[in-house]
This record gives structure tokens, sequence and C-alpha cells, in this order.
């Protein structure tokens, strides 16, 4: 149970009810600070919609970083959403064998990158071998939205642990295919 209250529009002032649109349990703890919560929907509006990095590949970054900190949440969602944009189950299974080190049918950009994830996740930063190999596709815009983009949700994960938030019911069904070690 969540640490704080889900808060539902009629509970919001009106000129922060725009931020409950997507009715998710993250949106509606975050309100209890709204501007706070406006400026996290601004650099998460900025991923999804404006960044320069291929929505596939920003996706399976994200999934990564969900994946190896056991956010359910986090990677829940992001399954879902990632096959919005072209993520695919072979992706998610490539993922896993990437993960553990094993090989896999994705790309050497998605390889990269999930590596990348991995080592800002364990490691604190990409090392330079790796940033060097991502480098070599990715202009310079795109590698700020990709390392702030693994950083970012690498935050995320954090908040929805601290504070504890539910996973709404809608999103728990991607566990029957994608059951997170380790996670009841």
């Amino acid at each position: 149970m969540a640490r704080l209250p889900y808060l539902e529009p009629d509970q919001v002032a009106p000129e922060y009810r725009d931020m409950l649109k997507r009715n998710t349990n993250l949106h509606k703890l975050l309100v209890n600070s709204p501007d706070m919560a406006r400026a996290f929907n601004g650099v998460g509006g900025y991923i999804r919609f404006k960044s320069k990095i291929d929505p596939r590949l920003r996706e399976l970054a994200i999934l990564q970083v969900g994946w190896l900190e056991k956010s359910e949440y986090e990677f829940t969602h992001h399954v879902k959403i990632g096959k919005e944009f072209g993520v695919t189950d072979d992706d998610i299974e490539s993922l896993f064998a990437e993960t553990e080190g094993k090989p896999s049918k994705l790309e050497p950009l998605a390889k990269a990158i999930l590596k990348g994830a991995r080592e800002m996740v364990r490691e604190l930063a990409m090392r330079e071998e790796t940033f060097t190999d991502i480098k070599q596709h990715l202009s310079d815009e795109q590698m700020v939205d990709l390392v702030l983009t693994i950083a970012f949700y690498c935050a995320v994960v954090r908040v929805l642990a601290t504070m504890q938030i539910d996973n709404e019911p809608y999103y728990k069904e991607v566990l029957q295919q994608y059951p997170i070690p380790g996670v009841n």
C-alpha cells in the first residue's frame, strides 16, 4: 500500500487536473506535490514524445532499468508502452538473454544500449568502451537524451519503491507472460 494517498481529480486544484489524464497510481500520488508532479511530467513527456532516440531503443533501455531493479510497476508499464513503440516479444526475450550474458538476436546498437543501461544501474556510469560504441551510431543530442532517459528511469524506480506505489491490475497482466524473478 502506498505511503501517501492517491488523489482523484476532485481532490486537486483545477489547474493541476490535467496531470491525472493518464490515471495511473504514480501520477495520482505525485500530484500530492503538484508543482513537482508537473516538472516530473515535463521530463517524462519529453522522453516519450520529443526525444531524438529511436522509440523502440528508448523503451528497451527503460525496460532494462525496470528489469534489473525488479521494479514490477516500471517494467510492466513499459512492456505495454514499449509494444506501442515497436518493442516485440522477441526483443523482450533478447533483453533477458543479454542481461544474463547470453547471445540474442538483437542488433548491435540495441545490445550496446542495453549494456549501457546495465552499467548505469549497476556501476553508476557507462564504461568508456560502451559509451564510445553507442556514440558511433548516435548524435551528441541523442547521447544526451539516452543518458538522461536511463538516469531518469533509475530515479523513477526509486520513487516507486520508496513510495510503495501499487501496480494497477491492467499492468499486472504482463507478469503472466514475463514474471520477474524474486518479485511476488
